[in-house]
Order: structure tokens, then sequence, then C-alpha cells
């Protein structure tokens, strides 16, 4: 397990900022351009009753100075006024971003997920579900600022920063720039932390992926866990893994607390500046106070728009790590998709032809060499053999969860390649050996596959695979919900209901992955006659270690490192001297006969 952390960690090496992503993170406002639009309107609406409001406490300074005191209450009413209407605009500017953000956030998450479910076996096979469930979830909710008021933050903060300029400029010009002249210094201490900053949020975001997918493995595995007595080891590798993101985190946001006292020490040092000056000048060149305490109102509030976009910036760095995260998985392309002018799959017969088929996982280590075989729809077909030998392989490249290497696959004369891919999976039924069991009721999961199936069908289906018994016997039968993959149910009853959902789906081609596994004995032999029944005129490809599950076969094909040594039916089989089927058979037969004794 440390070695695989070590290896999570690599991924934080740094990457430079990718302009192009965060345009296309920025499209998924485009539909909101309208609030947006109006928000904007509300800001500078907003920005305006904020800048008038120390304007006009000035002027009312002025006019208490030179004892005119007939336009005071209109410059006090119109304080009120325009803090009113600020904080109106204010508001609703706020639930307008946010409601758009919330959205554009939403779409995003979507777009994730229907990526993701689109992708091949092989995507999965290099990816922990902790991983990608990070990428959903949290790496999604760290760009929900960004899009709900850091956008909008940014405009009101730099046109404020601008305005407070121009009107710093007009009061008295000199005392601006004594006020600004420290400001370069500042700038050059964020230019030189950025690209630190960056990196240590990079690597927060990949120590914290690290930990959600080691917790993810350890909840999933903790059967496993307590079965082995791993609870101490399990809980040091946590705390250290704990012990990363922590000391990640205080080296992140140490790099943060160095600036913000620079930017106060920045604003203190300017305002000091301008009050020894600023007294100098009403002394020599007849300042007004209120000229220079409105200069200084606007002074410090110069600094609040800098602070506000700094924070911004430092919330773009932690979000450019997300979506630098989220975009790799969308721009990760299946290696399974239908080819540009796939055609439908036209309803199944059920031939099925391996043309010098091979394959390999890895383009290293062949698992399937030059197989070839043409089988008759309508047939059932068992494949056995050791295990690794590449049956699974077989039905797997049969269902195109994967693509052949060389050769090709095809079903009723049409190469899988070619056809649209959900047209022909609609058309067949898998059941693999890990019977995988939703969260829900009975009924649902065994409808899984066929939305439209009526209680009855369901019932039916059931029934023919042994399962309705069982069912029944739950305290709410079918409506019985159960835990998230099954846990509820014992080994043997998820198979039986994985077996009726793929049944149900009355499928023109049927995969048997060791489906009968963890199905007892007399199980077993009350659902062969109904097995013979559902495989009777539809094409059928077996994988099974109990023989007996797969005597009466059309045609049997004994796999051996990736090679089909053997084919024919049971009698053919059995009859070949030192065949491999035959010493499978008399192995099973010597262990029946001693585990009897």
């Amino acid at each position: 397990m440390a070695k695989v952390i070590r290896q999570l960690d690599d991924e934080a090496l740094e990457k430079p900022f990718n302009k192009q992503q965060f345009v296309r993170l920025l499209g998924y406002m485009k539909p909101f351009k309208k609030q947006i639009a109006l928000s904007l309107v509300l800001m500078v609406i907003a920005m305006g009753c904020s800048l008038a409001s120390p304007y006009l406490m000035s002027r009312a300074i002025g006019d208490m100075e030179a004892q005119a005191m007939e336009a005071l209450p209109w410059l006090l009413g119109g304080m009120v006024a325009v803090a009113v209407i600020g904080s109106l605009c204010t508001r609703q500017r706020i639930r307008w971003m946010d409601t758009a953000g919330r959205k554009a956030i939403a779409k995003l998450r979507e777009d994730l997920f229907a990526h993701i479910q689109n992708m091949s076996f092989s995507f999965f096979d290099t990816r922990s579900a902790g991983k990608l469930l990070v990428r959903v979830i949290n790496d999604v909710n760290s760009l929900n600022d960004l899009f709900t008021n850091g956008i909008v933050n940014v405009l009101i903060d730099t046109l404020t920063m601008v305005m407070l300029l121009v009107i710093m400029f007009l009061v008295n010009w000199k005392l601006t720039l004594i006020g600004m002249c420290i400001l370069p210094l500042l700038l050059l201490v964020l230019f030189k932390l950025k690209r630190v900053m960056r990196l240590r949020w990079q690597r927060f975001r990949v120590k914290n992926s690290t930990m959600n997918g080691y917790l993810h493995e350890s909840l999933t595995g903790m059967r496993v866990t307590e079965a082995f007595v791993r609870e101490d080891e399990n809980a040091d590798t946590f705390r250290n893994v704990n012990n990363d993101i922590r000391k990640t985190w205080m080296q992140a946001v140490t790099i943060n607390n160095i600036f913000w006292p620079a930017l106060d020490l920045t604003g203190s040092i300017g305002t000091v500046l301008v009050y020894i000056f600023g007294v100098r000048f009403m002394q020599a060149d007849g300042l007004l106070l209120a000229d220079l305490l409105l200069l200084l109102w606007y002074l410090g509030r110069f600094w609040e728009p800098l602070n506000t976009l700094s924070n911004f910036y430092n919330n773009v760095l932690t979000a450019t790590a997300s979506m630098e995260r989220i975009f790799e998985i969308m721009d990760t392309q299946s290696d399974i998709q239908d080819k540009p002018g796939a055609e439908p799959m036209p309803p199944i017969e059920g031939r099925v032809t391996f043309d010098h088929v091979s394959f390999s996982y890895d383009r290293e280590k062949t698992v399937l060499r030059d197989v070839s075989f043409d089988i008759p729809a309508g047939k059932t077909i068992a494949l056995v053999g050791p295990t690794g030998a590449g049956k699974s392989t077989i039905v797997n490249l049969l269902s195109r969860f994967y693509d052949a290497t060389e050769g090709r696959v095809l079903i009723d004369g049409h190469d899988v390649r070619d056809m649209q891919l959900k047209t022909m999976r609609k058309q067949m039924s898998v059941m693999m050996q890990d019977s995988f069991i939703f969260s829900g009721t009975i009924m649902d999961n065994i409808r899984y596959g066929r939305l439209d199936a009526t209680d009855e069908e369901v019932i039916e289906a059931a029934k023919t695979v042994c399962a309705h018994e069982f069912i029944m016997e739950m305290p709410q039968g079918y409506q019985t919900e159960v835990n998230e993959r099954g846990s509820s149910l014992s080994q043997g009853q998820r198979q039986l209901i994985s077996f009726a959902r793929a049944l149900l789906n009355d499928p023109k081609i049927l995969i048997l992955d060791e489906a009968t596994s963890s199905i007892d004995t007399r199980t077993e032999m009350l659902i062969q006659k109904a097995l013979e029944r559902l495989l009777k005129n539809r094409s059928s490809f077996v994988i099974a270690h109990r023989l007996s599950t797969i005597r009466n076969a059309d045609l049997i094909m004994v796999v051996q490192d990736g090679r089909i040594v053997e084919r024919g039916n049971h009698d053919e089989l059995i009859k070949l001297p030192g065949g491999h089927y035959r010493g499978l058979c008399e192995a099973q037969y010597r262990f029946m006969t001693q585990d009897a004794k």
C-alpha cells in the first residue's frame, strides 16, 4: 500500500497553467449570459453607491466645517438612499450568480459522470473507484466559489480599483502617488510566490485524492481486513496518509499567510505616508480636511479589492488543480467507442464467429492466440479450462468490453467494431461471476436491464431461476430493500437475482461467466431444466468449473494457454485418451470422491 501511495504522490508534479482549459471551464457559464449581464449591471450600480457614500460624507463634513447646514439633510438622506440601493443590488446580484454558478457546477458534474459511464473496462482497470469519486465530488465542489461569485467579484474589484484610483488622482494626485509608492513591491512578492503556491495546492489535491482512494478501498474490503486482523496496520497507514494531508495543507496555507501580512503592511505604510504628507499639504498647499479624509477613506477601500483579488488568485490556484484533474478524465477517450458512421445492429439471430482473434490487455503479454470458431445461432457453447486460460477474455471480446488486438469478432457476419455498441449490447445479457446488487428493492434489481418489464414478468423470471421462493421469504418480498452490493443477501442469492436480471432481458445471446459458482448443488439441479428451456433457440456461452453444468452443451471448447486445444460435445471429448477435457473430468471426479469420504 505504501508503494501505491508513493505512486499517487508522483501525480503532484507541477504542470503549466492551461489557459485553454480555463476558458473551457468558463464555457459552462455561457448558458447564463443573461443572468451574468444583469448581474454586471447591478454590480456597477452597487459599486457606484459604495463609492458615492464616502463622497457624500466628505461633503457633509466640509459643509459643517464651513457652517453651511442647508444641504446637510439632503446629503445625509442621500447616504441612506445609496446604502439601501447598493444593498438591494448586491443581494439580487449574489442570488442570480449563485443560481447560475450552481447550475453550471451541476452540468459539469453531469458531463463528468456521463463520460465516466461510457468508458471502457480498460479505463477502470487502471483507476480506483475512490479516485474517480474524488473527481466527481470533491474536485467539482472545489470549483463552486469560482463559478458562483469569484468571476463576478474579480470584475467588481478590478473596476472598483480603477475607479478609486481615478477619484483619488482627481482629489490629490500627489498624495495618491505617495500612498501607492509601495504597491510595486507587493506585486513583486505576489509574483515570486505564485509558482510555489500553485505547486503546493496541487500536492494537497493529490494527497486528498490518495486518502479518499485508500478510504474507499479499506471500507470495501472491511471483511477481509477483519478476517486477517489487519485493523492496526490499516490504521497506521491511514494515519500516515492523514498526516501527509495535514502537512501539505499547512505548507500551502503557510505561503498564503505570508501574503496577507505583506498586504496589511503595505496598506498601513501607504496610509501613514498619506497622513504625514497630507498634514504638510494642509499647511503649505491649503488641502482641505474633507479632501484628506476622503482620500484616506478611498485609500483604505483600495486595499480591500486588492485583498479580494489576491484571495481570488488563491482560489484560482486551488481550482486549477481540480480543473486539470477533471478535464484529464473528460479528455481521456474510451478504447471502446462507435466508429464514425457506425450502423445500428439489426435484430440478432445469434451466429458468432471468431476470425483468427488474438488479444493482449497490455500489448505485451498475449492472452488469446489465433482463436477461430464459427458457432451457428441457437447453440449452447461451453468454455472450460484452467484459471487464466482465456475463457473470460473470449466472452469479454464477444460483449465488446475490449477490442481484439488482431482478427475479427463477428455476430451474424457483422464485425462488432462496425456496429453501434448500445444497439448490440441491448440484445445480449451478461452475468458475471461477481454478482453486483444495487441498493434498492429486489424488484428494481431484477428489472435493472429492462425498465419496462411488468411485475408479472419479473416474478416469472425469478421463478424460472428458482429465486422466487427465497424472495417471498424476505420481509417485504420483491419490495424488500437490499443494501449496497447486496450485503444482506448470501452470495448464492445475489447470483440468482443477477441470473433473473439477465434472463428478463430476453437476450438473443446469453453469457454466463461462472454463473453457478456460488449456487449449492441442490439449487443447481433445480435450475437445470429451467436453463435447458431458456437456452433453447438462444446462442449461449457458458463458463463453468463444474463440468456437470455444461455436460449437455452443444459444443464444448477447451481453452489452454490462450488457445482452443479441444472442441466437441461431452461424449466426443471424454473418449479422447489423454485429452484435456477428460483430464478435467477425472480430476473433478476424484475430488468429489475424496470429499464424499
